[in-house]
């Protein structure tokens, strides 16, 4: 049987495109919650620390509403929702994916009157580029979250997770700054895979778009 989703049912497509933008925004701010409370756990008061852990939660609760309405919506069974809809369950597991939901925003302004502004090779690159910098960012957060206590780390300040965050998005991996954590060296794996695949798509965009160009000049 192939996991090729089925065409959404009418009431799913009215409820996708009416959960758009209060998706984006509880993308921002989990964003947010998770950024300001990682970086200010030392310097403010609990109760702001708190309020960031709350609004963290509520984004949370947003996703997990929004799947399982999906998943109510669709008809399918739970696994076969899970299997045609993997990278949205992905997204709910791991935090560090969740911001990447902003770039749907982007995808919405972007399509007026059912018709992209800009090509699909620069469609590509630039949604590239806004992953890269939302996963870097959100990478680079969870990384000194975890590594900056931590025995014998190297990644000390937030400026150092965000040094190897780019160096690890760009598949470069200098080795100065390296995870030692259990959690920090696994959200350096996903960070790499994503890495690669984000390259992967500018690359062969970039390259696809070169060669439709030269034929063109050609005839």
């Amino acid at each position: 049987m192939s996991d090729r989703p089925p065409p959404k049912p009418p009431r799913q497509e009215r409820w996708d495109r009416r959960m758009e933008i209060p998706l984006a925004v509880a993308s921002l701010a989990f964003l947010t919650g998770y950024a300001v409370g990682i970086l200010g756990h030392d310097r403010l008061p609990q109760a702001w620390l708190d309020l960031c852990l709350a609004v963290t939660f509520a984004a949370w609760a947003v996703f997990i509403a929004d799947y399982a309405v999906r998943l109510r919506l669709s008809g399918l069974g739970p696994l076969r929702f899970v299997r045609t809809h993997l990278l949205d369950t992905v997204v709910l597991v791991l935090p560090l994916l969740r911001p990447v939901r902003m770039v749907n925003i982007y995808d919405r302004v972007q399509r007026r009157h059912d018709k992209p502004r800009l090509s699909l090779y620069a469609r590509v690159m630039v949604y590239a580029g806004l992953t890269a910098s939302l996963l870097g960012f959100a990478g680079a957060l969870t990384v000194y979250q975890f590594e900056a206590d931590a025995p014998g780390a190297t990644i000390v300040t937030f400026g150092d997770a965000v040094w190897w965050a780019c160096a690890t998005l760009a598949t470069v991996g200098y080795g100065d700054v390296t995870p030692v954590t259990p959690m920090g060296r696994v959200t350096a794996v996903g960070v790499m895979a994503c890495g690669l695949a984000l390259l992967g798509a500018v690359t062969g965009s970039f390259s696809s778009w070169l060669i439709q160009s030269f034929t063109r000049e050609d005839e």
